[in-house]
């Protein structure tokens, strides 16, 4: 086998290769948990509502 065409074998595996790693995982989508009402918070905004039931 000539030299450039074992170069070229060698190319095409490495780049096989580097498509056969593992995917990323899944970023997670889920929202952050509610911050609780601070003495800041309930000035601007107003004390929190209580829940309807």
């Amino acid at each position: 086998m000539s030299p450039l065409s074992s170069l070229a074998l060698a190319g095409l595996l490495l780049a096989l290769a580097a498509c056969a790693t593992a995917p990323a995982p899944a970023p997670d989508l889920t929202p952050p948990p509610p911050r609780p009402y601070d003495a800041k918070t309930q000035l601007e905004y107003g004390a929190p509502r209580p829940p309807r039931s």
